[in-house]
């Protein structure tokens, strides 16, 4: 193996890791997060529907 072949193999092999990669994180649901003003997310589906979860709570470190 020369050194194009090498260098040809590594560029696609990375290609594909990038194709593989753009196409998994296109596949996943969307989070809404932080709509409606809340600091949460909101159950849309099933039995918790309208629920919020995971409410984000910043300790900032100018409040005294």
């Amino acid at each position: 193996m020369n050194r194009f072949d090498y260098l040809h193999r590594q560029y696609r092999e990375a290609k594909q890791l990038e194709r593989k990669t753009k196409v998994l994180a296109q596949s996943r649901p969307i989070v809404d997060a932080n709509a409606h003003g809340t600091q949460g997310y909101v159950v849309k589906e099933g039995p918790n529907t309208g629920k919020y979860l995971k409410h984000v709570s910043i300790v900032h470190p100018n409040a005294g």
